[in-house]
């Protein structure tokens, strides 16, 4: 099974990478399959790959149902 879950990107690196955050946690991704992404932006992460940007209502939509599941300590921008 295969899970790719939505992150706001905090910073924006060289060479198409760019930091996440995802309920706290922070991780390194490439943007190398994604253009027009600047900080804010969230995206669909995958392997550690942006796959594509994210409506922000959206995200913060599945950000919430996966923390009242249980999956996350807590929602990102909750």
């Amino acid at each position: 099974m295969c899970l790719a879950i939505p992150a706001r990107v905090v910073e924006i690196k060289e060479n198409d990478q760019a930091i996440v955050d995802l309920g706290g946690v922070r991780k390194d991704i490439s943007l190398a399959l994604v253009e027009g992404v600047v900080v804010g932006d969230y995206v669909i992460v995958h392997v550690g790959y942006a796959l594509t940007l994210l409506d922000p209502e959206e995200a913060e939509k599945t950000l919430a149902l996966m923390a009242e599941a249980g999956l996350m300590e807590q929602a990102v921008g909750a």
